[in-house]
């Protein structure tokens, strides 16, 4: 079994970046954060996006508004950032508070700027095979992810469990592509899926993106098959103590897979990798 280190390959981008950005003399490309409220989880995830902008040489701009905004104050906000030429990627952190319509708002970003990859045109894009918007950062790090691990993609039978908007379908759209890094035949189950246990033994890559704590169980995965576990779950031990597992029954699935993420380490720092690679890439964009 071996271990696909994602902070290492992460760490092997976030360089590659540092040292494009560090020729770099007329402007550094900026990265809007965009917070509403005070949701604890929220507030940490945008810290440390923060932080590895800074190590790369990424200008952060903080937009912190409290979760009494209203959706059309909000509209403003981005309008302001939309307009703002030392900004190149806005990241809206998600979940919005009640009653802000999410999509609302993820449309109103400019296309260009959207460096996470959730506005409409650019999930067309993507759906359709163009590759002059952006990929989202979850998905396309995974993508990446086994790319670097030099796990074959083309051809492989590549189950996904899970369909959300933020990762399932994407990811699919993803790897389905006729296109270098992709060409699988692409499944995707979720808990209403009969047979599921059946459909996961089937695959060649497995894919665990459902968002249930340690969900997948050997019985669903077949020797030598590739485990990439996305979620990222907080459950307290027996005497209380918080730790973070993955959607993988890490210690009883390893065993069995030929690679397999862990869960921290895994694909977590793959999403922030592709999120600083995506805001030099509109930076250059901008610049051309």
């Amino acid at each position: 079994m071996h271990l696909i280190d994602g902070t290492k390959i992460a760490k092997g981008i976030q360089d590659q970046i540092a040292q494009a950005i560090s020729h770099l003399t007329h402007r550094k490309p900026g990265l809007a954060f965009v917070l509403v409220g005070s949701n604890p989880a929220s507030q940490s995830y945008i810290r440390m996006k923060k932080k590895r902008c800074s190590e790369v040489g990424i200008l952060s701009f903080d937009c912190e508004l409290p979760d009494s905004i209203t959706e059309t104050q909000l509209l403003a906000e981005i309008d302001k950032l939309n307009k703002n030429p030392a900004v190149d990627g806005i990241l809206v952190q998600l979940p919005l508070p009640e009653p802000i319509n999410t999509l609302n708002i993820v449309s109103s970003v400019d296309p260009s700027k959207d460096v996470d990859g959730f506005h409409p045109i650019n999930v067309g894009k993507m759906l359709i095979g163009e590759n002059d918007g952006f990929l989202p950062c979850t998905p396309h790090g995974v993508q990446v992810l086994l790319t670097q691990a030099q796990i074959p993609i083309h051809g492989k039978h590549v189950v996904i469990v899970g369909r959300s908007n933020i990762v399932g379908k994407p990811l699919a759209a993803i790897l389905m592509q006729k296109a270098p890094h992709a060409n699988a035949t692409v499944t995707i189950a979720h808990s209403h899926s009969e047979n599921l246990a059946e459909i996961c033994r089937s695959a060649d890559i497995l894919i665990a993106a459902m968002g249930k704590p340690q969900f997948i169980k050997k019985e669903m995965v077949r020797k030598g098959a590739v485990v990439v576990d996305v979620g990222i779950n907080r459950i307290k031990g027996p005497s209380g103590e918080a730790s973070i597992v993955g959607d993988v029954d890490f210690d009883h699935v390893a065993p069995l897979c030929s690679h397999i993420t862990p869960v921290p380490g895994g694909v977590g720092p793959m999403t922030i990798a592709i999120l600083l690679s995506n805001t030099l890439l509109s930076f250059q964009r901008r610049l051309s």
